[in-house]
């Protein structure tokens, strides 16, 4: 993918990419400008386009990152009034914020192992 950042993670067997997440913004709140500021700073978008992206919800803000950046890209926008949510790149699960349960099936990633999904396991 272009623009896609993936690390590799050692487990047994070898070497796998880890898969990259992305943030979905699903609500801006009541503090619509505070919202706009935070897509701002996580996004680099003018202010324009920032309004229209929060116009056209839900939208993805964030794409194909590292789990820390998209939990640290969620974090920053929820602070400021947004409802968030993360997706996995490969298996396409939901990451609720408010919550820590997530989709219970297991990943269908092709070469992550189920027990290994961040995923399944976001607090880790």
């Amino acid at each position: 993918m272009r623009g896609s950042y993936y690390r590799a993670v050692l487990i047994t067997g070898g070497i796998v990419e880890e898969p990259g997440f992305s943030v979905l913004v699903t609500e801006v709140g009541d503090r619509r400008s505070d919202v706009v500021q935070a897509v701002r700073t996580v996004s680099g978008l003018s202010l324009w386009r920032s309004k229209l992206l929060l116009d056209a919800l839900p939208a993805v803000l964030v794409q194909d990152t590292w789990f820390e950046a998209a939990d640290d890209a969620a974090n920053r926008l929820e602070a400021a009034g947004a409802c968030t949510t993360m997706r996995c790149g490969w298996c396409e699960r939901i990451i609720p914020r408010e919550t820590a349960s997530v989709d219970p099936t297991p990943c269908a990633a092709p070469y992550w192992p189920a027990t290994r999904c961040r995923a399944s396991s976001p607090a880790s």
